[in-house]
C-alpha cells in the first residue's frame, strides 16, 4: 500500500518556547478545566491499532484502554515528542512517538482503525489536507475521534476570534487557530459524522478565545468517492 508522496522534514514544526508552555499548563488544566474527563470519553472503547494526530506530551496515552493493540503516536515539535516517548513507557499499550506532520503522515494507507485528534487540528498548517490525509490512512468504517476548540457560537467572540487570528494568536501559541469549524471541516473531508456535543472548557468562569469545543466521532466511509478537491 502507498505512502503519503509529499516528504515532510521531521522538524517541520518548532516551537520550543510554546512546547514549554504547553507541556507546564496541559497538565494543569486537566485537572482545572476537566480536560482529564475529556480525554478518558475521547478514548473509550477504541480497538485496534490507532493513530494519534499531534500527540503533544502525550497525556492521553495513559487513557487508552486495553483493546488498544498499538498506537502510533504522530507529533512534530522536538521537545513535545520527547516528553511523549518519556510518557510511551510508562503506558499500558505499545505506544510508537514518531516524528511527522499531519499533512503528509509516514504511514500506509488504511493500516488503522481509528484516529485520534486531541487539541490539534487547531494548529496544523492546512487543516483540509490534513483531515485527507487521515481519512486516507483510517481503514472502510474506521474511526475519526475528535475533541477539539474552534469557532465560537456567539458572533461577538466569533468576530474576537478571527480578530486574534490574524494577528498575535498564533505567532504567541504555537501556530493556533481559534476560529476554525472543526466540523464543518470534518464533512467537507469526505467523513460521515457520528454523534458528537459541543461544549465550553472551562465550563464556568470567563469565557475564552479557546473556550468552545466540540467532542465526538466520524467515520470513513464505507463506499468512498473521489477525495474531495
Amino acid at each position: 500500500m502507498p505512502r503519503s508522496s509529499t516528504k515532510v522534514p521531521q522538524d517541520a514544526v518548532h516551537h520550543p518556547v510554546f512546547a514549554r508552555f504547553y507541556a507546564r499548563f496541559s497538565v494543569a488544566a486537566d485537572k482545572s478545566a476537566g480536560i482529564l474527563a475529556f480525554r478518558e470519553e475521547l478514548l473509550s472503547g477504541l480497538s485496534g491499532r490507532v493513530i494519534e494526530i499531534g500527540a503533544g506530551n502525550g497525556l492521553n496515552f495513559a487513557h487508552y484502554p486495553a483493546a488498544v493493540s498499538e498506537v502510533v503516536a504522530l507529533e512534530p515539535e522536538r521537545s513535545l515528542r520527547h516528553l511523549a516517548t518519556q510518557a510511551a513507557r510508562t503506558a499500558e499499550v505499545p505506544v510508537d512517538v514518531v516524528p511527522g506532520a499531519a499533512e503528509a503522515l509516514p504511514v500506509k494507507s488504511e493500516a488503522f482503525d481509528a484516529a485520534v485528534a486531541s487539541l490539534v487540528l487547531c494548529s496544523v498548517r492546512d487543516l483540509p489536507r490534513a483531515l485527507g490525509e487521515i481519512r486516507r490512512v483510517l481503514r472502510p468504517g474506521g474511526e475519526l475521534r475528535f475533541f477539539e476548540h474552534g469557532l465560537a457560537g456567539t458572533k461577538g467572540m466569533a468576530r474576537t476570534q478571527r480578530a486574534l487570528d490574524r494577528t498575535v494568536w498564533p505567532l504567541l501559541f504555537g501556530g493556533c487557530h481559534t476560529a476554525r469549524d472543526t466540523i464543518a471541516a470534518i464533512e467537507a473531508a469526505g467523513f460521515e459524522l457520528g454523534m458528537y456535543r459541543r461544549l465550553q472548557v472551562p465550563g464556568r468562569g470567563v469565557r475564552l478565545p479557546t473556550s468552545s469545543c466540540v467532542l465526538g466521532v466520524a467515520r470513513r466511509p464505507f463506499v468512498m468517492d473521489a477525495p474531495p478537491a
